[in-house]
């Protein structure tokens, strides 16, 4: 049995983090949903700098679109635009099918130069989603205060929401409430919640990475704190993730939720992100096995991907060990760690993570474009 197909027992959906043209073009994205029960891709513009900067795939569309008269930014989104077009028309089958299990999505993020502008995140939503044109299609906004009426905003307009950036708890709470207040507004607005879907991405490893050497630091200072500290070390990003289930089983219940799934809503899946390992101390599947569990998503790189293809041991566990993962959270403060800053440290990280390879992206965009009209580089 492919472990890639077999996850589909316990009702969770891998989706890819990873797009390009090459692999749109070329079969392997469609072989991934043909024989890996892939069931989804989500993008970023870590992930189009990697495509379009590091390699020659785009040049032939740059160069059109520059004797257009385009400029950089412009003939960027026309190449995520199709990009992403071509993978939703791609994952149309699943989509369409009677059970898709809100499966089948592809996500483009706005800009993250946006991330602390509510009405340019607003604008930029509606303008992605217009220019894309295919109801599979998930908008990815970060869960930065500022973001969160632009996505209670845009649930409202019907519009399909991928929450990006999501380290904490207490974020990740507010994030359920945009949505369901979005749902809301658009009940009383008289319009139809069938068909909108939204999931909340809950990044896991950039947690432990940020938090682990500062317990080792305190466990090397011994004594029972450093004991306590030793035993918390590796294990903060999957209790986060497992409280945070916890919490989606709680807040999509009861009658606020039920009056909307009356109406054909669906609830805001959990989606696990950060998902690739980044310690060469863990095993590399350590954030996908951990975390399968019902009514989920997980987003991986194709390395991960294809490490869990080989190796992976698929069974229901995002609920196993839950008071474990409960004292891990209540053991941290008693070791002085605040988790709440250490999320909000995290998150301003995480933007920036977005906007220096969405500034480099831009930058060798203009450099083929300049080439392309045997002009100078443009203003920016």
């Amino acid at each position: 049995m492919n472990p890639l197909v077999d996850i589909r027992r316990f009702d969770q959906s891998l989706w890819l983090d990873f797009i390009s043209r090459k692999v749109l073009q070329n079969g392997e994205l469609k072989a991934r949903i043909d024989n890996d029960a892939l069931r989804g891709v989500t993008s970023n513009p870590a992930i189009f700098e990697k495509a379009i900067g590091g390699s020659a795939d785009y040049d032939d569309t740059i160069k059109a679109q520059a004797q257009q008269g385009k400029s950089a930014e412009e003939i960027y989104v026309g190449l995520a635009v199709a990009d992403v077009q071509a993978a939703c028309d791609l994952f149309k089958g699943l989509y369409d099918s009677h059970d898709n299990s809100s499966d089948g999505y592809v996500s483009l993020e706005v800009s993250p130069k946006l991330a602390h502008d509510t009405d340019g995140t607003i604008t930029e939503g509606r303008q992605l989603w217009k220019d894309v044109n295919r109801p599979n299609v998930m908008i990815k906004v970060p869960a930065t205060l500022e973001c969160l009426p632009a996505i209670r905003t845009l649930i409202s307009e019907g519009i399909n929401v991928n929450v990006t950036l999501i380290f904490g708890l207490d974020r990740y709470k507010a994030v359920t409430e945009a949505f369901i207040s979005g749902l809301e507004d658009r009940v009383k607005a008289g319009q139809s919640l069938e068909g909108i879907d939204s999931v909340a991405s809950f990044f896991l490893s950039r947690i432990d990475v940020l938090i682990d050497p500062q317990l080792e630091k305190i466990a090397a200072e011994g004594g029972e704190k450093g004991q306590l500290a030793q035993s918390l070390v590796g294990e903060v990003a999957i209790a986060s993730a497992k409280q945070a289930y916890q919490m989606y089983k709680e807040i999509f219940a009861g009658p606020r939720w039920q009056a909307l799934a009356d109406k054909g809503a669906n609830t805001q899946r959990l989606l696990w992100a950060s998902t690739g390992n980044k310690n060469p101390k863990y095993d590399d599947l350590k954030y996908v096995e951990g975390l399968i569990g019902p009514k989920t998503v997980d987003t991986v790189p194709v390395e991960t991907m294809d490490i869990f293809k080989e190796r992976g041991k698929p069974a229901d566990r995002l609920e196993q060990g839950v008071e474990l993962a409960q004292a891990v959270l209540r053991d941290l403060p008693k070791v002085g760690i605040d988790l709440n800053a250490q999320t909000e440290q995290l998150e301003k990280e995480g933007v920036q993570k977005f906007i220096e390879p969405f500034g480099k992206l831009i930058d060798s965009v203009e450099k083929k474009r300049a080439a392309a009209v045997g002009g100078a580089k443009q203003p920016a």
